[in-house]
């Protein structure tokens, strides 16, 4: 009965209000009922109980088996590098094209999600993601590689990322940006998952079986999420699949430009620190391939930490410290000369990458009109941020002197452009608090 209540009198609220201003200004009875119906969306909310948690456990799963696998791909680059006869710059290639390809497809996914085809969009992303690992299982040349890993992996986890995120965030706003992060977070636990087992598989079983038992254990993870998750909001009767007045927003524009810089330089020490240990500092085979292990598994208290205080502080005003810390950090890779401190370097920067990989999320949630265009919107933004993801791993590469062990301009190159990405960062935070003249913590 209170729900009742509550409803009629913001019906009576809402007619009384666009009586009192449809002659003044035929544009106020439209923002004072979308306002209104904001309301109302908001009191919805469950903000938790059983229905709204299963939906973060199978956001997780969907991200084990979608950023999961790819931030494993620095240790399918350590084992390519050993049978491909390719330089660092051109093995890169599958992992940016795959990572490309989930971030990209977004703003098609994003949109059909927000039309109301979530259940088909992560029915063909399951299909996708385990048929391209059974097919890399039978790889032998680099283009099968890169058609299994790159292409179908890529675009089934397109198909699983954005839906699933975009569902969670329906049923949280309060604990919103908690409830993302540990939604992102499955992406870093199956880059600390994933590179362990086909470590510990590899010598007994051989690429073929350690990549189909792979496989089949994302099989069984992405058969759970299927089945436990349910969307909330009722999808959006109409609208283009691009929407090109969200660009007109410079809040959005100028943050969405900041990711993009950001993407550039972000997966540098990732994919290119294991190389770096066995280049530069003599690291065994081993040592180097559970770097990768150690740079996720740090990001998964990155992902989950600055979520619950940015639900406090604002996610953007936590961003922005974060990138600064991150940029510092690319540039202190320089100065690494030792395996211990190697270790140390991914460790800590693996928690910061966790950071700028989950507040994105929030902060492009806030910026959306409604939760009926969180889809469209975050795709968007990282559709675009899909191209500095694509070019920022191989141009880097293509900066490396192997013969010699020279990784100066790759370090610079990616340092330079993550601090590009936190100016930017800075430069939203100063229009967001001039448009609305809020408190700093809003955002």
């Amino acid at each position: 009965m209170p729900t009742k209540s509550r409803e009629d009198s913001l019906e009576t609220q809402k007619n009384s209000a666009g009586h009192e201003v449809s002659e003044a200004d035929p544009t106020a009875k439209h923002r004072i009922e979308s306002t209104l119906i904001l309301d109302v969306d908001e009191s919805a909310i469950p903000n938790g109980g059983f229905q709204a948690w299963i939906q973060v456990v199978g956001g997780f799963l969907f991200y084990f088996n979608s950023w999961g696998l790819v931030n494993t791909f620095g240790t399918f680059e350590t084992y390519y590098i050993q049978i491909f006869p390719k330089t660092p710059s051109e093995i890169a290639w599958i992992g940016t094209t795959q990572g490309f390809l989930l971030v990209l497809v977004g703003v098609l996914t994003g949109s059909l999600h927000d039309k109301g085809y979530f259940r088909p969009l992560v029915l063909v992303g399951s299909f996708m993601i385990v048929f391209g690992l059974m097919m890399l299982s039978l790889m032998t040349k680099y283009w099968q590689a890169f058609l299994a890993q790159a292409i179908c992996i890529g675009l089934g986890s397109a198909c699983v990322f954005l839906p699933s995120l975009s569902v969670v965030a329906t049923y949280f706003s309060t604990k919103r940006g908690y409830a993302i992060g540990v939604v992102v977070s499955g992406g870093q636990l199956g880059g600390v998952i994933y590179p362990i087992m086909f470590r510990q598989l590899l010598p007994t079983l051989g690429f073929g079986w350690t990549t189909r038992v792979i496989g089949f254990m994302a099989l069984g993870l992405l058969a759970i999420s299927n089945a436990i998750m349910k969307p909330r909001v009722p999808p959006k009767s109409k609208g283009s699949l691009i929407d090109v007045a969200a660009f007109r927003d410079v809040r959005y524009s100028v943050f969405t430009l900041g990711l993009f810089f950001t993407f550039i330089g972000l997966y540098l020490p990732l994919y290119y620190t294991p190389t770096y240990g066995l280049i530069k500092l003599g690291m065994s085979l081993t040592e180097a391939f559970y770097l990768t292990a150690i740079t996720n598994g740090a990001s998964i208290a990155g992902a989950i930490v600055p979520s619950i205080i940015g639900d406090k502080l604002g996610p953007l005003n936590l961003m922005i410290p974060c990138s600064l810390i991150t940029g510092i950090l690319a540039f202190t890779w320089i100065g690494i000369h030792t395996i211990p401190g190697l270790q140390a370097f991914v460790a800590f920067y693996g928690f910061f990458t966790g950071c700028l990989i989950t507040l994105p999320n929030p902060i492009l949630i806030s910026l959306s009109p409604s939760l009926q265009d969180v889809g469209s919107r975050v795709g968007m933004s990282y559709s675009i941020a899909a191209f500095g993801l694509l070019i920022g791993s191989p141009s880097g590469g293509a900066l490396l002197d192997l013969e010699i062990g020279d990784f100066l301009k790759t370090q610079c190159f990616g340092g330079a452009f993550l601090f590009g990405g936190m100016s930017l960062f800075v430069l939203t935070r100063f229009l967001i608090h001039r448009q609305k003249k809020d408190r700093w913590a809003s955002y």
